[in-house]
């Protein structure tokens, strides 16, 4: 499957989406409402998914869209997966560490991802074949590959929220495996998993996601050389949980991230 056309209409797709986020991130005037599940949502990731969805509809008009925002499903055929803005809380309190997402899905496996985040001046991306890759403040291009740790005690570990695995999976399970690692962060959303893939961290792990807040980052963390499953195991981005490795350590975090069941 030649993605090359698709790769560079979805980093056109990621520079209109950080044009937006760019211009309301820090603004006096940002709208802030709360969806029925409790998350905020903003007027950029509103704005954000209507403009990539706009483009879509001209440049790709037989595919499918699946966004947070404006629902959608990517089940059979091609289909791009969207996440106007990953990390909502941070954009709306002022923290830098927030990202549009942006996935191509065909028939149900991520072939290409892009992860823009304006505010930390990076990008990641990947297509199946071709490597994974990231830009620097600076504009440099490089591609990127997992880290080579291999003992689960010289490990790098970060989550999103510490109260999110006792609601969803199991706090003792995720500190087991906290406590067999060398460090631990919570760098949070989509960034733990593109520092994965750059191989700055060797394990991030969520206890829930959606699917739209991992497509991408599969896709990454795969052509930069590690792993990406849920927790169950399997290699499935629906699933509602995640971990990405630098594929020497996942075994053993998967059996540590097994529930103690009495």
């Amino acid at each position: 499957m030649d993605l090359t056309a698709d790769l560079d209409l979805a980093l056109r797709l990621a520079d209109a989406a950080d044009a937006i986020t760019s211009r309301r991130f820090l603004a006096r005037d940002l709208k802030v409402d709360r969806k029925p599940d409790r998350t905020p949502v903003t007027d950029a990731d509103l704005a954000v998914e209507d403009a990539v969805r706009e483009l879509l509809a001209e440049a790709r008009p037989g595919d499918a869209v699946a966004g947070e925002e404006r629902g959608g499903t990517a089940e059979a055929g091609r289909a791009w997966v969207l996440d106007p803005i990953d990390g909502t809380k941070n954009f709306l309190r002022g923290v830098p560490a927030w990202a549009t997402l942006i996935a191509l899905v065909v028939d149900g496996t991520p072939e290409l991802g892009v992860v823009s985040a304006p505010a930390l001046g990076r990008r990641w991306w990947a297509a199946r074949g071709t490597g994974a890759w990231t830009s620097d403040p600076d504009g440099s291009q490089r591609q990127i590959s997992v880290s080579g740790v291999e003992d689960i005690a010289d490990a790098y570990l970060s989550t999103t929220h510490l109260g999110s695995w006792v609601e969803f999976h199991s706090r003792e399970a995720y500190l087991r495996l906290a406590d067999a690692c060398w460090e631990t962060r919570a760098f949070g959303d989509f960034w733990q998993h593109c520092l994965v893939a750059e191989g700055a961290l060797d394990l991030a792990a969520e206890a829930i996601v959606n699917p739209w807040d991992v497509a991408s980052v599969q896709v990454l963390v795969e052509e930069a050389g590690g792993r990406f499953s849920a927790l169950d195991g399997s290699a499935d981005y629906t699933r509602g949980s995640v971990l990405t490795s630098n594929a020497r350590l996942h075994d053993r975090a998967l059996e540590l991230l097994s529930p103690v069941t009495n």
